[in-house]
């Protein structure tokens, strides 16, 4: 008997499921060279974003005076899913 288990993929797997850290010409939104512009995500914690890079690819949602910044789009609407949960976890 054999234990083959699979991680899921993350909205932010560095895989081609992924495209932003795929290449195909798109700006990959996880690295930046500034160290000031460095944040990391809510929802995938630990994931460092480019605040610069992720305003203007409009991967960022404001919530109680505060902005907080994705490293890809499908966190977005799991912060708006539950943005206290995620809010508590960059405090």
């Amino acid at each position: 008997m054999t234990n083959n288990t699979e991680a899921a993929p993350s909205c932010c797997s560095t895989s081609a499921i992924n495209p932003a850290a795929a290449g195909n010409g798109r700006e990959n939104l996880l690295t930046s060279t500034a160290g000031d512009d460095l944040t990391t995500c809510p929802v995938m914690v630990g994931n460092p974003v480019s605040k610069k890079a992720a305003e203007a690819a409009g991967l960022y949602r404001d919530h109680e005076g505060e902005r907080y910044f994705f490293c890809c789009a499908g966190c977005g609407p799991a912060f708006d899913a539950d943005p206290e949960k995620y809010a508590a976890q960059m405090a």
